[in-house]
């Protein structure tokens, strides 16, 4: 066996109503024998989706179930396909076990550093397929407990990645895979929520349209709607190192992301 990790794939919170919040970038954990493969940059994992759990505290309150990666998205990406196809063909993307970070510097050390398929196979089975199955079977239950579910599959970044786009992101991405992921009556009802955001920007379907986990789960004819949130860093933390959250900045667009979710359960509540 290549690769080995003593940490749980996930860390899990069943609520009581129809609403998973999937958090797939937060986690920072890496092995050590996998960190000391890392370059310096690589080992503060630098493109975490930094505090969502704090930002999104009051999941609890509404009810909702919250699904949290633990290991961080270089051991692998859990927003990615298993087979590692690209989600956006033609554009710069990051790999199901990535091999560069976002401003495009190496991850590992030396070439030789670089995962084989062998160790990317074991580290899918470790971390990626735990993740997924429990994100399948509560959405399977909330289905056959409520009749309907709804997946948020909450992200952030940082506000300015000329990789990946130019100039700077609006500050809520909302992502429907193009409409194909839930219903467009409530897109239009987030997208509305996001421009009434006074001092926000807001987005549908832009540059992000929703990763793996929102294009494949999201079934809106089965009543099971999902949608993907890419918020800025720049709204609630520090974007550079050392990421520190911020909350006279988060007390500004929690109660936005809020209003939301809160509009998503009265969707699929009423």
């Amino acid at each position: 066996m290549i690769f080995q990790t003593t940490a749980p794939p996930f860390q899990f919170r069943q609520g009581t109503r129809p609403l998973l919040i999937s958090m797939p970038h937060v986690g920072t954990h890496v092995p050590p024998a996998l960190a000391a493969r890392f370059t310096d940059e690589g080992q503060r994992v630098p493109d975490t989706d930094w505090h969502l759990e704090r930002l999104y505290d009051f999941a609890d309150e509404l009810g909702a179930s919250v699904l949290v990666a633990t290991h961080s998205r270089f051991v692998i990406d859990l927003n990615r396909p298993p087979d590692g196809a690209s989600l956006y063909p033609g554009q710069s993307v990051t790999g199901l076990c990535p091999v560069d970070l976002f401003d495009d510097q190496p991850l590992y050390r030396d070439a030789e550093d670089v995962p084989s398929e062998a160790e990317i196979a074991e580290r899918r089975e470790a971390i990626w397929q735990p993740y997924h199955a429990q994100l399948a079977h509560e959405l399977a239950r909330m289905k056959a407990e409520h009749g309907v579910a709804a997946l948020w599959d909450a992200h952030s970044i940082r506000s300015v990645l000329p990789r990946f786009f130019e100039g700077a992101l609006p500050d809520l991405n909302l992502g429907t895979a193009n409409g194909a992921s839930c219903s467009p009556v409530l897109s239009e009802q987030l997208l509305f929520i996001g421009k009434q955001a006074t001092g926000y920007t807001a987005v549908l379907n832009g540059r992000f349209k929703g990763g793996f986990i929102t294009r494949h789960y999201g079934k809106p004819a089965q009543g099971i709607h999902a949608v993907q949130l890419e918020m800025t860093q720049c709204s609630y933390m520090q974007e550079s190192w050392p990421f520190d959250y911020l909350p006279h900045l988060a007390e500004g667009i929690q109660p936005h992301v809020r209003r939301m979710l809160r509009a998503v359960l009265d969707f699929v509540e009423k």
